[in-house]
């Protein structure tokens, strides 16, 4: 197993200095490749700006020319005064071959011939071309300055040939059009006269067509394996030529600069030492594989520890963590490592203690006792957690300290196995305290619902027989707060009743009735025996109900005893208030829509007092059974009232009132449906 590996890792290293090597020896083909391209381009750039300055020097000779012709007919106005200073013209500019004065008509005044050649239209006449000069005259009168026409090819006497042009320039006399001047152009000589001096070596000339058929050409190029042509469009009025300026050259050498040279060079060199370099990488590659073998296993320990391990150097960083640790504290290696004090698994309340009990231990140096102690660490969401830390000196090779180890474990899970033993043991204590309340709820129910029903009976009764005597005998109007006081007995009794069988289906889990109840009636439901409480205590209460809250599916008599106990405990909670303070006794019943979602709505209901408030100690335990803070109070009433909403499936909780006080809240379902009965219709808001 270890041969065929070892044969596939020589094979995967001979592969990579194969393909070293290929890569090296791809890139000087490359640069070779790319010096003779820009070579090329170099040549090829340096012919066009040659050629675009051949094309401005012909267009300002041309220019020049026109100048001289137009400076020649105004000092001269007769035939013969005419055709000294032409012939002069003629000789100092070889390229026009024959000047002709012609009149409006385009008749022939005078001519001259250049003396440098026998005349060009000796042989064919100049008839022929009468045609070619009419069109550049017509031209010219219409540009009102000089114009060419189209070149033409003249037979010579010789056997050769001559490819010209006209150039026309109109004569004015007083600002009237008098005649014409018509120079006729040899194109061979335009090359060889006006640029022929800036053609290089090497380099030829020539006037083509637009299809590319040449028509004059100046200049040999010499024969090569390349062709640089650069081409410049001549636009003369009347006439557009093309300037074609060839060259061929060979290929350029193999480093065709110093540059280049000097790169292969140093890649040869870069080939050796890479021999060299591979040569050391042998004798390298076995210490290397019995290196990378013990490190392997040790990080297979480390990642096999569940302790955490850390090590801290002399001023306490943390030099080293392993997965274990990382995982335990929420945190990545880079974010522990070499930070300074305090390091994030810190609680912030407690980084005075660390940091004075970390100086004192480092102080001690190699002399640290190797004993556990627990702390507290911090996870990176904010939980703390308990741990047991069991620290050791560092010592390196030569013996010397350079640091500490610690091993860290997570005691949080022992602490909670702890914590629930001791939860489950106060459970049963408090079922059974729970179970004998329930026995007693429903021996109470049993005890007082006949007396009750019987109280019921008798007030009924009593108030049918005052209504039978008051139809007959047409009694005074006290009768009729008879039957009001009568009917409030009834009513009281009744609800008595219904509390005594609520509580006794509450504590027996039986199924409740549900109806769908205004937020209004419930409160005017326990407003009576709130009220009483409020006159008693000097405590004024206050009804806000939001018009648009729907009526509330609820068991009505369990819900109206949540209402009340509520009202009962802020009143009490106002009573250790001054004297002086009398008008911040002020109980707050609120009715307001909730929070809603797609599926449900609810009603909120809170009671606001401006009492003492509520310590951070007492609400841990708040809603324990059993625990109050009343000398005659049993510690069941918002542990019930909590029972109570959360059957309905709402939600009862605190927070304090500013500047001071507290508002309980609880929330209940709205109705899907609502019946038409006058209690379940909505009441609008009020104030009392």
């Amino acid at each position: 197993m270890f041969n065929k590996r070892a044969g596939r890792r020589w094979s995967r290293r001979w592969a990579l200095w194969t393909l070293l090597v290929a890569l090296l020896a791809g890139l000087l083909s490359t640069l070779v490749w790319l010096a003779g391209r820009y070579e090329a381009s170099q040549v090829q750039s340096r012919l066009e700006q040659d050629a675009a300055q051949m094309a401005t020097d012909i267009r300002a000779e041309l220019t020049r020319n026109v100048q001289s012709l137009q400076a020649l007919q105004s000092k001269s106005r007769s035939t013969q005064a005419w055709r000294a200073p032409a012939t002069e013209l003629l000789h100092e500019n070889r390229e026009i071959m024959r000047l002709e004065w012609r009149d409006l008509a385009l008749g022939p005044l005078s001519y001259v011939e250049t003396p440098y050649r026998t005349p060009v239209f000796e042989r064919l006449g100049r008839d022929g071309t009468q045609t070619d000069v009419g069109f550049a005259c017509a031209a010219a009168r219409r540009f009102g300055g000089p114009a060419y026409s189209i070149s033409y090819f003249l037979p010579q006497a010789d056997g050769l040939g001559l490819e010209v042009l006209d150039m026309c320039v109109p004569v004015l006399a007083a600002g009237r059009l008098d005649g014409y001047l018509v120079a006729t152009y040899s194109l061979p000589d335009i090359l060889s006269e006006m640029v022929g001096r800036q053609v290089g070596r090497g380099q030829g000339l020539a006037f083509t067509e637009a299809d590319g058929t040449r028509l004059a050409m100046y200049g040999n190029p010499t024969r090569g394996n390349q062709a640089y042509v650069a081409q410049q469009l001549l636009d003369l009025p009347g006439n557009t030529l093309v300037l074609r300026l060839e060259s061929r050259r060979g290929t350029p050498a193999l480093f065709p600069n110093l540059l280049t040279a000097l790169v292969t060079a140093m890649s040869v060199a870069l080939v050796a030492v890479l021999a060299l370099l591979g040569r050391d990488m042998r004798r390298r590659l076995r210490v290397e594989h019995d290196l990378a073998d013990a490190l392997a296993f040790r990080k297979a320990m480390e990642d096999s520890l569940v302790t955490g391990m850390r090590a801290r150097d002399l001023q306490g960083r943390v030099t080293y963590v392993n997965p274990a640790f990382c995982q335990m504290v929420g945190l990545e290696a880079g974010e522990l490592l070499n930070r300074d004090l305090p390091p994030p698994y810190w609680p912030p309340e407690q980084v005075e203690e660390y940091g004075q009990r970390q100086a004192s231990r480092l102080a001690i140096g190699a002399h640290l006792p190797r004993e556990g102690f627990e702390s507290v660490f911090m996870r990176r969401d904010g939980s703390r957690f308990p741990v047991l830390i069991i620290e050791a000196p560092l010592i390196n090779a030569v013996g010397k300290q350079t640091g500490w180890m610690s091993a860290i474990l997570d005691v949080s899970e022992q602490r909670r196995i702890e914590e629930l033993s001791r939860a489950s043991q106060d459970r049963l204590q408090a079922t059974a305290r729970l179970a004998t309340v329930g026995e007693m709820a429903s021996l109470l129910s049993h005890e007082l619902n006949q007396p009750l029903a019987a109280i019921s009976s008798y007030a009924t009764g009593s108030l049918n027989l005052l209504q039978s005597a008051a139809a007959d005998a047409q009694q005074p109007s006290s009768s009729e707060d008879l039957q009001l006081a009568m009917r409030r007995i009834a009513e009281q009794a009744e609800r008595a009743g219904k509390v005594i069988k609520s509580v006794h289906d509450f504590v027996r889990r039986r199924e409740q009735v549900r109806e769908p109840i205004a937020p209004r009636v419930l409160l005017d439901a326990v407003m009576p025996l709130v009220s009483l409480q409020a006159r008693k205590l000097g405590v004024r209460v206050l009804i806000q109900v939001d018009a648009s809250c729907g009526p509330v599916l609820c068991d009505r008599t369990m819900v109206e005893q949540v209402l009340l106990n509520l009202a009962r405990n802020g009143m009490q909670a106002m009573q250790g208030l001054d004297k002086n303070r009398r008008a911040e006794k002020v109980l707050t019943l609120r009715v307001r829509p909730a929070a809603s979602n797609a599926w449900s709505r609810w009603v909120e209901f809170a009671v606001i007092d401006h009492g003492e408030g509520i310590s951070e100690k007492v609400a841990q335990q708040l809603f324990t059974p059993f625990f109050t803070t009343k000398a005659e109070g049993m510690g069941l009433g918002l542990s019930l009232c909590r029972t109570v909403i959360e059957q309905h499936g709402g939600f009862l909780g605190f927070e304090a009132v500013s500047p001071q006080g507290t508002i309980f809240t609880f929330t209940l379902p709205v109705a899907v449906s609502v019946g038409a009965s006058p209690e379940t219709a909505a009441l609008p808001a009020s104030v009392s």
